[in-house]
């Protein structure tokens, strides 16, 4: 059972998942640490709008941020995405149940 503080944990969570630039933040995050810089590369947008992005990442718990000199640089973290993935497991034995039936 979820407890209602996991519950917002989970809704803060997908909420951050939902826009996909998040999505390809943390895809990009998946290979290892990175600058802000790198992480801005693909993207047309202004710096201040990924910013932005990281920030909604970061309140959810999905990444860290820490100054190196100059530069900030972001890693992924993977509790937030623990719990997601816990979460959607106990559906999976309804889903495949379900299809099952669909195949019979």
């Amino acid at each position: 059972m979820v407890n209602r503080a996991q519950g917002d944990r989970l809704s803060t969570t997908f909420g951050a998942l939902a826009d996909p630039t998040r999505r390809a933040i943390l895809d990009r995050l998946r290979a290892g640490e990175c600058s802000v810089g790198e992480l801005a590369e693909p993207f047309e947008m202004s710096m201040p709008a990924v910013s932005k992005h990281l920030r909604v990442l970061e309140r959810a718990g999905l990444i860290e941020q820490r100054r190196q000199a100059q530069w900030r640089r972001c890693r992924i973290k993977g509790g937030p995405l623990k719990e997601v993935s816990e979460w959607t497991q106990m559906y999976r034995q309804v889903w495949e149940e379900r299809m099952d039936r669909l195949d019979d």
